[in-house]
């Protein structure tokens, strides 16, 4: 294996150079990371920004077939994320055997995937009957969607891949091809919605299509990298494929269902939210919009750490390091306090700047610097939260921390926030404000009963080794 990118700890270093060691090999798992999920996000802006300058219908039906596939693919990128520390696991305790099996069992976990989610997007019309959209606006959501639907195997297939790459920590493949993938969207939109090259223009189904040819190149890039490079010699897609194992595939559902649910759970809660504060008008749901854009920029770099950290989590129990696996996901949250505050003293000094930067109608840009302040203190126990996740999912602890996300957010978050924004019982209606202190309030819960995990119910070495070397049972 490549020890660069995951190296065995070293127990003769003093407790500061461990700590800062560890810290060194998150920044080179984390850094590619950070670039892909930016690519994934620049994806996003770009179908907007080029789909609105066909017209409001396009831009209107890209940005509600964009609402209809996320959170599907969410979910099931989040239970295909469980072979990311399954195999970072296997690696660590350089039980190789075990790596194509644990990555077949994905990829037919993601064939499955692909599946329900083309059978999906591809009947949604009694959902865009229920919006009420006019009738264009719906041919071209549903157009959009079909399109769509044809890059979805490759999207699954990529997202099962990562976990070999990310699980032996070569995290600088799936950058790669995300940048790829982004590269070769943006000529095909310009291509497709425009009608340049002798094809029709096809407006936001345009967007659908350049956004399933960009997958599926990517993917097909992919597995030719994958086939041909020196790193990958060991491993063989073809000559080492294995059957279908149901023990295999629990295994991985097991671990990957409560992560996919979760991340369902927290991105349902921003849209439901949204859809709450429509009555308030829009120019209080274009601040709200704005703010909400602007921590989830500022978030990439806390969650690409703690992608890194679970990756490493694992790694470490599968060495049998479980000293050092602990002193990482601990240290993790200084670093990422850290982060978070200077984010939050950005957001603090410079909460004008950056609403002006987004809108220049002084109403918008009013609300939004007043919602940016609760954003400073949302962004710490975020950021609190995720890392503390990210290292019980490097345990393979994901079940009970599901049930807390969902207590926090929907037990906590949501009605605290409803109670504020529309009610007088707590104190005066706060309106769009109220639903950002309910966040900082189920966060805030989430932070401390995932910290509680961590430190108190984290696995300990033996039981994560066993559990890492047993594989499916």
């Amino acid at each position: 294996m490549d020890e660069n990118h995951q190296p065995l700890p070293e127990h003769r270093q003093t407790l500061v150079a461990r700590t800062l060691a560890e810290w060194r090999t998150l920044a080179i798992l984390g850094g590619p990371i950070l670039i892909a999920q930016i690519a994934q996000m620049a994806n996003g802006v770009i179908d907007t920004i080029m789909a609105g300058h066909a017209s409001a219908e396009d831009l209107a039906a890209v940005g509600i077939g964009s609402s209809l596939w996320m959170p599907l693919f969410l979910f099931f990128m989040g239970m295909l994320g469980a072979l990311q520390p399954i195999i970072s696991g296997y690696n660590g305790a350089r039980d190789v055997g075990k790596i194509m099996p644990a990555t077949w069992q994905g990829i037919y976990l993601a064939a499955i995937g692909s599946v329900v989610m083309i059978l999906l997007l591809t009947q949604v019309h009694p959902i865009l009957a229920i919006l009420n959209l006019e009738a264009n606006t719906a041919r071209i959501t549903q157009g959009y969607l079909n399109a769509f639907a044809w890059g979805v195997p490759a999207l699954l297939l990529i997202t099962a891949l990562r976990g070999l790459t990310d699980g032996l920590g070569h995290t600088r493949v799936v950058m790669a091809f995300s940048v790829l993938g982004t590269l070769i969207n943006l000529p095909l939109n310009y291509i497709f919605i425009y009608g340049k090259l002798g094809l029709p223009a096809m407006g936001g189904i345009g967007c659908g299509w350049a956004t399933a040819i960009s997958n599926s190149v990517a993917a097909i890039a992919l597995l030719l990298y994958l086939n041909r490079s020196r790193a990958y010699r060991q491993f063989h897609l073809i000559a080492d494929r294995v059957k279908p194992d149901l023990a295999g595939i629990r295994y991985i559902l097991g671990i990957g269902v409560p992560i996919g649910f979760t991340i369902f759970v927290e991105a349902s809660l921003f849209s439901v939210i949204a859809l709450f504060l429509v009555p308030l008008g829009p120019i209080v749901v274009a601040g709200h919009q704005i703010a909400l854009n602007v921590v989830s920029l500022l978030f990439m770099l806390p969650l690409s750490i703690g992608m890194a950290l679970t990756l490493r989590v694992s790694f470490l129990t599968g060495a049998r390091a479980p000293a050092t696996a602990r002193l990482i996901s601990r240290s993790s949250l200084i670093l990422a306090g850290a982060t978070a505050l200077v984010f939050a003293a950005l957001l603090f000094a410079f909460s004008e700047q950056i609403a002006a930067l987004y809108t220049s109608d002084p109403e918008v840009q009013a609300v939004t610097v007043r919602l940016l302040v609760f954003a400073a203190l949302f962004q710490i126990v975020d950021v609190i939260q995720i890392t503390c996740i990210s290292a019980l999912r490097g345990y393979k602890d994901t079940r009970i921390p599901m049930f807390i996300m969902l207590f926090s957010f929907w037990g906590i978050g949501l009605p605290l926030g409803y109670l504020l924004a529309f009610t007088d019982t707590l104190v005066p209606g706060m309106g769009a404000a109220g639903f950002w202190i309910g966040l900082i309030g189920g966060l805030t819960s989430a932070s401390i009963l995932l910290g509680w995990r961590l430190f108190l119910h984290a696995p300990d070495g033996v039981h994560a080794v066993s559990a890492v070397s047993s594989g499916a049972r």
